[in-house]
């Protein structure tokens, strides 16, 4: 039995603890600080959302869109689809999944209400999809057209800049996935996963159940195997940090993974 997990230590930031390999970076380095990264890119985030509410936006008039309504485990498009259309996700939470060539599956990012997906759609010669959105719970999202999309871009300051603080949003996401990849064990990488489904959850009797999902699933998301994920699982449920029986509920706990050598 490994040793018991200590306390959660104060003036630890939740960033730090998921992106740990930053954070001990940012000790010799103060100019990329992952957590002080984090908390601009967030406030700003507010600050032009208090601004411009993009949910206000996009429901007035004017303009063609359409609202799309999907049953968990059901795909708002698949890889080899056009990329035609930018979808803003009023309800629900989305997985943005890819394939290999050799039929191994990834998921390279969660999407939650308030958050577009299919971005694609606006680059400048936007071919066909390369991943899959699939709906992990039942969803309800905006399908909003490519031209149209690119037109609010150009003429509307207020939306340009919301979207992207957006986009800068996933970038930063992106960077702290890949150091999750290179420098944390599974045990880590599976904790982390975990919580960042949790922080996009609505909280049910205090701490939050996350979307029904397999351990195979897991598995997929943070590159490794489903034994390996049961292991965890199993120890995490043993230590208190999560309870599971269809569902997942994820207590606060799980943090202490972070503290661990």
């Amino acid at each position: 039995m490994d040793r018991a997990y200590g306390l959660l230590q104060p003036n630890i930031s939740v960033e730090s603890l998921l992106c740990p390999s930053l954070w001990i970076c940012s000790r010799f380095m103060p100019t990329f600080h992952a957590g002080q990264e984090r908390e601009w890119t967030q406030q700003m985030t507010k600050d032009i959302q208090a601004e411009f509410d993009v949910e206000a936006f996009l429901a007035k008039a004017g303009y063609e869109r359409t609202t799309i309504q999907l049953a968990g485990m059901k795909d708002f498009f698949s890889e080899g689809d056009p990329a035609d259309c930018v979808y803003y996700l009023r309800e629900g939470q989305v997985k943005i999944s890819a394939v290999s060539a050799k039929g191994k599956k990834a998921t390279i990012r969660l999407v939650s209400a308030g958050e577009f997906f299919g971005e694609k759609a606006i680059a400048p010669e936007p071919g066909l999809r390369v991943t899959t959105a699939t709906a992990m719970t039942s969803c309800t999202a905006l399908r909003l057209e490519r031209e149209e999309f690119l037109r609010w871009m150009r003429e509307e300051p207020d939306f340009s800049n919301s979207f992207s603080s957006f986009l800068l949003t996933c970038n930063l996401r992106v960077q702290a996935d890949l150091v999750d990849q290179l420098f944390n064990k599974v045990e880590k990488r599976l904790a982390r996963i975990l919580l960042l489904m949790a922080e996009y959850s609505h909280p049910e009797e205090g701490d939050p159940l996350i979307p029904q999902i397999s351990q195979e699933a897991l598995a997929n998301m943070i590159g490794s195997s489903r034994p390996r994920v049961n292991t965890f699982m199993n120890r995490f449920r043993k230590l208190g940090f999560i309870e599971y029986d269809s569902r997942i509920r994820v207590h606060k706990s799980l943090l202490n993974v972070f503290l661990r050598d």
